[in-house]
């Protein structure tokens, strides 16, 4: 089973593709898609579905694992954060995905064991779980695995 695993955000897009057969789980590839302050956020949602569509069109995941939205102070990124998840969700759904949405908490116990686990811990996990380059360094793509290996794990 393929997992297409998202890390949302609109300046920020983690994507990763993890392969799992039987109970090995391996990285096909991982990005952190980044789009333009410059650009206004319809732009930037148009270009997030493109990027999405083309992965899917490469890579042909069965199953999108999906970070749920982490209610901050600020609405605005929050909402900003919300409209990009959707257009994800709407992709992923036209393309005959099963949808797995996860929280941070979640994700965190699946990676690292326990639910409050710091970033630098699931950071290590994920390089662990699926021997990442040590030249991936972005959150948000390392999130994505995360998201990945969540879906895969509650898969068994």
């Amino acid at each position: 089973m393929r997992i297409l695993g998202i890390d949302p955000g609109f300046e920020r897009l983690g994507i990763a593709i993890l392969e799992k057969v039987g109970n090995k789980e391996q990285l096909l590839f991982s990005e952190c898609f980044k789009t333009s302050t410059k650009l206004e956020f319809p732009e930037r949602l148009e270009l997030i579905g493109n990027e999405i569509r083309r992965v899917l069109k490469k890579y042909k995941p069965e199953m999108l694992a999906i970070e749920t939205l982490f209610l901050n102070t600020n609405q605005k990124t929050a909402m900003r954060v919300a409209e990009t998840r959707g257009v994800i969700i709407y992709e992923c759904q036209k393309a005959n995905l099963h949808i797995f949405e996860a929280s941070p908490p979640q994700i965190k116990t699946a990676v690292a064991g326990y639910g409050k686990a710091n970033k630098d811990q699931v950071m290590k996990m994920v390089r662990i779980l699926t021997k990442i380059e040590k030249t991936k360094t972005s959150d948000d793509e390392l999130d994505a695995v995360a998201a990945a290996l969540t879906a895969s794990a509650c898969l068994r």
